[in-house]
């Protein structure tokens, strides 16, 4: 594995940046870290019809799996803010969507990843099934 939790807290600032958020202003960032060493980032994206727009972390799941990781995600990274204060405040968490969409991706790797929320004096560290208990994903199909 070639990134930790500092590097990948830094790749989801880093995706912050790129948000396109210009009716709420608030920017997110997340990065996936994979068994391989992979990091797969995204920002939030939104739309006139607030309906359309893609979370963080939905972008960044998207771009892995179009992209072929299909392997072990063993962490997320989540920051988001105001523009330019990308980070202040409470941890950011994902949304329920958001959960149920990185429950996917992990599901194919057989894993439970470690979600790092992260605010301006904390990160607060939860595993995927902590913030999705009981979740529905491909195993509850068979």
């Amino acid at each position: 594995m070639s990134w930790t939790r500092e590097s990948l807290i830094a790749a989801a600032r880093d995706a912050a940046t790129r948000a396109y958020a210009p009716y709420s202003n608030f920017h997110v960032g997340a990065a996936l870290g994979f068994a391989d060493g992979s990091v797969v980032t995204g920002a939030n994206v939104e739309n006139a019809s607030y309906g359309l727009t893609l979370c963080a972390e939905t972008v960044a799941v998207g771009k892995a799996l179009s992209e072929d990781w299909r392997g072990r995600l063993e962490a997320v990274a989540v920051i988001g803010g105001k523009a330019g204060a990308v980070g202040a405040g409470d941890p950011v968490t994902p949304c329920g969507r958001c959960r149920q969409v990185l429950n996917e991706v992990a599901a194919l790797g057989d894993n439970d990843p470690t979600v790092w929320c992260v605010g301006e004096n904390d990160v607060l560290e939860l595993v995927l099934s902590d913030l999705l208990p009981r979740s529905f994903g491909p195993s509850s199909l068979s």
